[in-house]
């Protein structure tokens, strides 16, 4: 419990801890971070309240490395029943959490890890990584990478899972890292423990530009709220970016057709400077595809006139029944991936 407490303590806080006390920091971040400090206490208290009292999610620490420990939320419906030549293991689906690679929790994805346990089958798992400014790429992906090969050694033994029925996906940052995850020889091609699908929400597929640079859709606000705060979104990338222009960790569009999930599914928003990037990267892969006789394996869903947190904003600014669709969506993307594989789920 004390544990719990501590963790909980130095994560909402982080920002102007990072800030007070972090060396080798630079002072335009340092200033921003305490502002970012009230809105983490929000966003964090938003998607917290909800499971004071009542969870349906463990939360585990998984050893992936020697003297590190991964917070990982772990989603396992009980009420079904399986049936097909892959009863015996549950699927295993990774959803990393959003958070413009400077904060965040896996309890903002909550709503959508529950619904995928309960409807799939699937043991969900909600993983978080190192954040920005004082964690830089490559250590984000290189810790998302090392969680996933522990997932994927300890899976069966663990939570009665099937490591060679994985999938992934992510919101915004955790889009980024879900997708740049395929790119390990393990994850993709031939091997056993390859990913069998993905699934993104408004994820960031482009690191070459910074969030300035991007092109703007039609609809997007004259004034953005928390431009102020650029220079931390582009915290991660800015130092690697030189060295690494070219390297899909980094960027997940550059990604070759050949080392990436048989089925894609993209939830894009229209009013999102992340739109061209996303619908760049569909229709190349797609088109690569037909060009060598197969169908395209990206599917976008296109929500027009929403923004890029829309997903994860409450009821009553953005109705139920629109971020259903992409959920809905999500949920028979991932249900018709594990049949394919012979794995079905009844309710």
């Amino acid at each position: 419990m004390a544990s719990r407490i501590l963790y909980t303590l130095h994560h909402w806080l982080r920002p102007s801890l990072v800030a007070l006390f972090k060396p080798n920091i630079a002072w335009d971040l340092r200033w921003r971070l305490l502002l970012l400090q009230p809105l983490s206490l929000i966003t964090y208290a938003v998607s917290s309240v909800p499971y004071i009292f009542s969870r349906p999610f463990t939360v585990e620490w998984l050893p992936f490395a020697p003297g590190k420990t991964a917070r990982v939320l772990v989603y396992k419906h009980t009420g079904g029943t399986a049936t097909g030549t892959s009863r015996r293991l549950r699927p295993i689906h990774i959803d990393i959490h959003g958070g413009a690679f400077i904060g965040g929790q896996s309890e903002s994805t909550a709503p959508i890890d529950e619904r995928v346990a309960r409807e799939t089958g699937a043991v969900v798992l909600g993983l978080t990584y190192p954040f920005a400014p004082e964690n830089v790429f490559p250590a984000a992906i290189d810790e998302v990478d090392a969680v996933i090969q522990y997932i994927t050694e300890h899976a069966e033994e663990r939570w009665g899972a099937n490591p060679q029925l994985l999938t992934v996906g992510g919101f915004s940052a955790g889009g980024n890292m879900a997708l740049a995850s395929t790119q390990q020889p393990a994850r993709h091609g031939s091997s056993r423990t390859a990913f069998k699908g993905c699934v993104l929400f408004c994820g960031v597929l482009e690191l070459r530009l910074s969030p300035w640079q991007k092109p703007r859709p039609e609809g997007m606000p004259d004034k953005d709220p928390v431009a102020v705060l650029m220079p931390l979104f582009d915290a991660y990338p800015a130092q690697a970016r030189k060295n690494h222009f070219d390297d899909p960790r980094l960027s997940p569009m550059l990604a070759a057709r050949e080392t990436l999930p048989p089925r894609i599914l993209l939830c894009v928003p229209g009013v999102d400077i992340l739109l061209a990037e996303q619908m760049t990267f569909a229709e190349r892969i797609n088109e690569e595809d037909r060009n060598a006789g197969e169908p395209g394996r990206v599917e976008v869903f296109l929500e027009k006139g929403q923004n890029h947190a829309y997903l994860e904003l409450p009821d009553a600014i953005v109705k139920l029944e629109i971020k259903e669709r992409a959920w809905n969506l999500a949920v028979a993307f991932l249900r018709d991936t594990y049949a394919l594989h012979g794995w079905t789920w009844t309710t």
